[in-house]
C-alpha cells in the first residue's frame, strides 16, 4: 500500500524528495517485516513537532501480527510512545534486547530514517524542507508476543533483519537495483540463501534448496560457492550472462531468471553491509516455472491475436483497393460513387484492425482494445484523399480506449458522418468531439455548412441509415441531430460497460 500523499502534505512539512525516499522504503519493507517476525509501522514527524503520524503498516507473513488494528492516520503525541519520541529527538535506534537472547526484542523498538544525503543542504545546515531536521521518519517494530521455538531458521531471520535495519538507518536500504532482467519480488518464505563475504553459502532455507533442485542441483548447497553452482546448473543453456554471475556472487543488487531446461527460478540479490559477521549478500529464490510458462502463453496468444488483426487489415485493404479500381473503370457516375462509398466503408473497418495490430494496449486486454482518437485521425485521411481540398478537420476531447467490438461500428459511424459533412455541408470545417463520461461516450460530428433539412432527414441516404442502424443495434446507443444555430451537429451516444 503506498504512502497517502494527502496525509503527508496535511500533517507534515516533508518535501517531495523525502516522500520519494520513504516510498522506496515502504515498497520493499515487507522483507524487513518477514525477517524480523514483526509488524512495522512508519511514523512521520508532524509539522509542529508535536508527535508522529502513522502513514504505513506492514504485517509479517512469517509470524502472527501484533498490531491487528488499522493504524494509518493515527497520531501519537509526545510522551505516548517512548521509543518513537527518542528516535525522533536523537536520531538513534532504540533497541530493547535480553542479554540471554540478543536477537529477540523484548519491547517496542524504533529505527530512525534519515534524510538522503543528496537532499541535505550544506549551505545553512537546514534540510530541503527549510527545517533543521535530519530524521524524516521512524520505523517502529512491534515484535510478536506469541511464543516461538528458537532455531537455526529463526536465528538466521533475526540476525539478517538486524543487518538490514542497520543498513536502513545508515541510508543504505533499500539497495538500488542495477540488474533488472526479470519481474517479480520473491518473499522470504519462497526461499532464501545467505552468502558470506566470499560468496560461499552460509545458510539455505529448505524452499531455496527445493527450487534449485528443479534446476538440477545434486550437491549440498551449504558451504558451496553459489556462483559456481549456478554456472554448473545453467551450463546446458550456454554461457552464463555476466550480470547473472554478479548477482549470484552477491556483488550487485537486482533480479534475474535462472532458466533451466525444465524449470525457471527467479533470483534476487541484495548485497549486505555492516553485518556483524562481515559483508555478504541475501539471495531470494522463487520457483517461477508455472508463472513464466503462463506469461509465455499470454505473449504467444497476444502475438497470435495481433497477427490475425494484421492479416484481416491487409485483406480489407485489398478489398478497398479493388473497389477503388473498379470504381475508376466504371463509366456510370452513380456506380462509381457507390463503389467509392463502399471503398471508404471497408477502409474504415481496416483502420480499426490496423490499430489493433499495432497498438500495444495493456497487459490485460491482449490487444483487444484501442485508442479511438487515433482511429478518428486515421479516418480523416481515408475520407479526404486530397489534403488540399480546403476543409479543416480537427478533433476535440478524449475518447480513451475502446474494445474492438465497440471501436469497429463506432468507426463506421464516424466515417459516414465525416464523409457526409465533407461531401455535402459546403462549410469550412468539420470537428469530431468526444465527451467521455463514466457510463457513456458521446461523439459529436460538427460542421458549419448548410445544415440538414427535415426533408433530407426523411429521405436519409444509405450512409445515415447505416449510422442509425449501427448506433442503435450494434452499439446499443442512439443517433440524433442536435439543435444548432448553423451547420450540423450529429451525435452518436454509446453506453460503456464497467463505467
Amino acid at each position: 500500500m503506498p504512502i497517502p500523499a494527502r496525509l503527508v502534505n496535511e500533517r507534515t512539512d516533508l518535501s517531495a524528495s523525502d516522500l520519494e525516499h520513504l516510498t522506496s522504503i515502504v515498497e520493499d519493507w515487507s522483507l524487513l517485516a518477514d525477517l524480523s517476525l514483526s509488524d512495522l509501522v512508519l511514523w512521520l514527524p508532524t509539522w509542529n513537532d508535536a508527535g508522529g503520524v502513522a502513514v504505513a503498516h506492514v504485517r509479517p507473513t512469517t509470524a502472527p501480527t501484533s498490531v491487528p488494528e488499522d493504524v494509518i492516520g493515527k497520531f501519537s503525541p509526545r510522551g505516548r510512545l517512548a521509543a518513537l519520541d527518542q528516535a525522533l529527538a536523537f536520531g538513534r535506534s532504540v533497541k530493547v534486547r535480553d542479554a540471554a537472547n540478543p536477537l529477540v526484542p523484548t519491547a517496542v523498538e524504533a529505527y530512525p530514517i534519515h534524510r538522503p544525503v543528496r537532499a541535505v543542504r550544506s549551505t545553512d545546515g537546514e534540510g530541503e524542507s527549510g527545517r533543521d531536521r535530519d530524521v524524516i521518519g521512524v520505523v517502529v517494530r512491534h515484535a510478536s508476543s506469541a511464543p516461538r521455538v528458537a532455531g537455526q531458521l529463526e536465528d538466521f531471520y533475526l540476525s539478517t533483519a538486524d543487518t538490514l535495519i542497520g543498513m536502513l538507518t545508515a541510508r543504505e536500504f533499500p539497495v538500488p537495483e542495477t540488474v533488472t532482467g526479470a519481474s517479480g519480488r520473491p518473499r522470504i518464505g519462497d526461499g532464501v540463501v545467505r552468502l558470506d563475504a566470499s560468496g560461499i553459502v552460509a545458510y539455505a532455507s529448505p524452499n531455496a534448496v527445493s527450487a534449485l533442485r528443479r534446476l538440477g542441483l545434486a550437491i549440498d548447497l551449504v558451504g558451496a560457492d553459489f556462483a559456481n553452482v549456478v554456472t554448473r546448473l545453467l551450463h546446458r543453456q550456454g554461457t552464463m550472462d555476466a550480470s547473472v554471475g554478479e548477482l549470484a556472487r552477491g556483488r550487485v543488487a537486482g533480479r534475474a531468471d535462472l532458466e533451466g531446461s525444465n524449470a525457471t527460478v527467479l533470483l534476487r540479490s541484495i548485497p549486505l553491509r555492516g553485518s556483524t559477521t562481515g559483508d555478504g549478500a541475501l539471495l531470494l529464490l522463487r520457483d517461477t516455472t508455472d508463472i513464466r510458462r503462463r506469461e509465455r502463453a499470454l505473449l504467444s496468444k497476444d502475438a497470435t491475436i495481433r497477427e490475425i488483426h494484421h492479416r484481416v487489415k491487409n485483406n480489407l485493404q485489398t478489398v478497398a483497393a479493388l473497389l477503388r479500381l473498379q470504381g475508376r473503370r466504371s463509366t456510370d457516375p452513380a456506380i462509381s460513387a457507390a463503389l467509392a462509398d463502399a471503398q471508404v466503408r471497408v477502409a474504415a473497418i481496416a483502420v480499426v484492425h490496423e490499430a489493433l495490430s499495432a497498438d500495444p494496449g495493456s497487459e490485460s486486454d491482449l490487444g483487444e482494445s484501442v485508442d479511438f482518437d487515433r482511429i478518428v485521425r486515421a479516418l480523416f485521411a481515408i475520407v479526404v484523399e486530397d489534403p488540399h481540398f480546403g476543409l479543416s478537420l480537427e478533433t476535440k476531447g478524449d475518447s480513451g480506449r475502446l474494445p474492438a467490438e465497440t471501436a469497429t461500428p463506432l468507426a463506421m459511424c464516424v466515417s459516414e458522418l465525416v464523409h457526409n459533412a465533407v461531401q455535402h455541408s459546403q462549410g469550412t470545417f468539420v470537428t469530431v468531439e468526444a465527451i467521455r463520461e463514466p457510463a457513456s461516450l458521446r461523439i459529436e460530428v460538427v460542421d458549419d455548412g448548410i445544415g440538414v433539412g427535415d426533408d433530407q432527414l426523411q429521405e436519409a441516404g444509405l450512409g445515415l441509415n447505416i449510422v442509425q442502424s449501427l448506433a442503435t443495434t450494434e452499439l446499443a446507443g442512439s443517433f440524433e441531430f442536435a439543435a444548432q444555430e448553423y451547420g450540423t451537429r450529429a451525435v452518436v451516444t454509446v453506453p460503456l460497460s464497467g463505467g
